[in-house]
């Protein structure tokens, strides 16, 4: 026989959604209807939801980490990681301590929030923090708790230019003999010759590479982070961008090394036996024991081996820059590095690469020498 249950009345959550509250009465459902009752008449009168209701009296403190909460099956995992770094890590703790409602918060509260954070983090870090706090008070405004957006008043930090660091050929050259029989050898390869991100790297499978047409598909990715305290690392059939899903062609030396990798893994597999990790068969980047090679782990062994071998700092993602200077210095479009790279679009490609190109200056340099000889002729 079993027990009946006992609801609450409807009550709205943060975000404005209905909810029903069910509580267990440790009755049998038969013959105990109006016991049932009379507990749920208790139950209604000593009800708390466990949410409290979003209202313009609310600290913004506590308004932003239940924003956090309501966008959160709306984005990706990796983006709600760093939305709660940010939210929790910093804005929360610092508007609580202030005691501003959502209804009192001020541009001026915000500006001085943002140059408080200045004198410890770079202006990039303080433009996240403001898309966070200018999308959380856009819902504020939609679901009608404030009239207007005061982030829209406030002046962002201008953004810094980021120029990454790059290997020459030589340097390459040199990454690749220091890399050779290392788990990094492959992931380093990937991400100089190819330019791919730590992510497309890591995730990359077998069943990506047609050694028949000789081609790489890059469908599928590999990312870490942190969440609710804990580390987690996500796979996924989808990439940064639509433009990153791309198709690239197999080259001759690349493909020796991976058929001999593939070799050398189905070895570590028939000795290792029942030992050997089957969960990451499919994946190119994995160990002796077969388990994937994690991004932490890429990322924090990549600077040892440069140390190790006395080369020069980089950061892995730099070997996508080193791809792009040598696609440039070698005479290739910028158009054409734009699809090599899997950029959404040309102005991404152009805004970080423009101060490489130094031929398609050299070509400017003389197409001016052949359209003004005769005026160069006159300050000769």
């Amino acid at each position: 026989m079993g027990t009946a249950n006992s609801r609450s009345p409807n009550y709205h959550d943060a975000a404005g959604k209905r909810k029903t509250k069910w509580f267990p009465t440790g009755l049998p459902v038969k013959g105990n209807k109006k016991k049932a009752e009379k507990m749920l008449m208790e139950l209604r009168k000593e009800f708390v939801p466990d949410e409290k209701p979003l209202e313009q009296g609310i600290l913004f403190s506590d308004f932003m980490l239940q924003w956090l909460e309501i966008v959160k099956p709306t984005i990706a995992v990796t983006t709600y990681s760093s939305y709660s770094n940010m939210v929790k890590g910093v804005i929360a703790p610092y508007f609580k301590v202030k005691g501003i409602s959502l209804g009192d918060l001020k541009a001026t509260d915000i500006q001085a929030f943002y140059m408080e954070q200045l004198k410890r983090v770079s202006p990039n870090s303080v433009i996240h923090y403001h898309a966070n706090i200018h999308k959380a008070l856009k819902y504020a405004v939609k679901i009608d708790l404030i009239p207007t957006n005061p982030a829209d008043k406030v002046e962002r930090p201008k953004k810094n230019r980021f120029i990454g660091s790059f290997y020459d050929s030589d340097e390459v050259e040199k990454l690749f003999t220091a890399a050779k029989g290392t788990h990094l050898e492959i992931p380093i390869f990937l991400g100089a010759f190819y330019g791919l991100r730590r992510s497309e790297a890591l995730g990359l499978k077998w069943n990506a590479i047609d050694f028949q047409n000789d081609t790489i598909t890059i469908r599928h990715t590999v990312t870490s982070c942190n969440l609710d305290g804990k580390h987690v690392q996500i796979a996924q059939d989808t990439t940064k961008t639509k433009s990153s899903l791309r198709t690239l062609p197999l080259v001759p030396a690349f493909k020796e090394k991976l058929l001999a990798h593939k070799k050398q893994q189905d070895e570590y597999r028939r000795v290792c036996g029942k030992c050997y990790d089957k969960r990451y068969l499919d994946y190119i980047c994995v160990d002796e024991m077969g388990t994937l090679i994690s991004p932490h782990y890429l990322t924090s062994a990549f600077p040892k081996l440069l140390d190790k071998n006395g080369l020069r700092h980089i950061r892995f993602h730099d070997l996508r820059h080193s791809c792009a200077s040598l696609l440039l210095s070698n005479g290739v479009p910028m158009k054409q590095i734009q699809e090599w790279l899997g950029h959404s679009d040309f102005s991404t490609t152009a805004n970080v690469y423009a101060h490489l190109d130094y031929n398609s200056k050299l070509s400017s340099a003389d197409a001016m020498v052949n359209g003004l000889k005769g005026a160069l002729s006159a300050i000769q």
